[in-house]
């Protein structure tokens, strides 16, 4: 199938509800035919991994083709200009979330990216860092806490951006790093404590969401569970 055809079968699965739920959820982009996550995933699962057709489909800049682009992109063959020219492609919060999630923290840079794209001045490409963050505290299991801590300074230094969509990432990104552990359970609490004595609307707000979770009896029980499970 080439990528016409393929966009006219995305077309065909369009639904008016999943169009609207993008306005909801503030996803703005260019071209958006309006199709579930759930559909979009099982076709991508269809079609499997395929790297000249996601280049294809995200050169089109329709919402959906570009999501499943980043489902059936093959990691190794990914380059680091591919991976900046698609950075500054992202006009939304959801394709830079799902780009980082299945496809960038893949990459064998991501920890180096994830660090340099928080120096970004366009909000997209600045939030992508932060997702990156936050991504691989969720699924990089293995690393070393070492790792996550040197994203510590650049959660803090950028706490202060007033911007939806960075102190949003900022604030999920001290989050899942501050759930990996007991230990850095600890440290993400005082990254907290530091940012709320900023002088700045946004990284107080980071820090009183950040210490609200990793304070919970929730998070403090799944923390000493690890301790006690010889993981922390």
């Amino acid at each position: 199938m080439d990528t016409t055809q393929f966009l006219k079968t995305l077309q065909s699965l369009a639904n008016p509800k999943a169009k609207a739920a993008l306005s909801h959820f503030k996803i703005e982009t260019k071209i958006a035919y309006g199709i579930s996550t759930p559909v979009l995933k099982k076709i991508a699962k269809q079609v499997g991994k395929n790297h000249e057709l996601a280049q294809e489909l995200w050169a089109t800049e329709v919402f959906e083709a570009r999501a499943i682009a980043t489902l059936i992109e093959e990691p190794e063959k990914v380059t680091e200009k591919q991976m900046e020219s698609w950075l500054k492609d992202f006009d939304n919060w959801a394709i830079v979330d799902a780009c980082c999630c299945y496809l960038f923290r893949l990459m064998p840079n991501a920890y180096d990216k994830a660090m340099e794209w928080t120096s970004r001045e366009m909000e997209f490409e600045k939030r992508a860092g932060f997702s990156l963050m936050a991504y691989l505290a969720v699924h990089d299991k293995k690393e070393s806490d070492k790792k996550f801590e040197q994203f510590f300074p650049y959660i803090k230094r950028e706490s202060v951006d007033e911007r939806n969509f960075v102190k949003k990432a900022v604030n999920w990104a001290l989050r899942q790093i501050g759930k990996r552990n007991a230990r850095l359970n600890r440290l993400a609490i005082n990254v907290a404590k530091e940012i709320q004595k900023q002088n700045s609307r946004s990284a107080k707000w980071v820090a009183a969401d950040s210490l609200r979770e990793l304070q919970s009896g929730a998070v403090q029980k799944r923390v000493k569970k690890k301790i006690a499970n010889g993981k922390s």
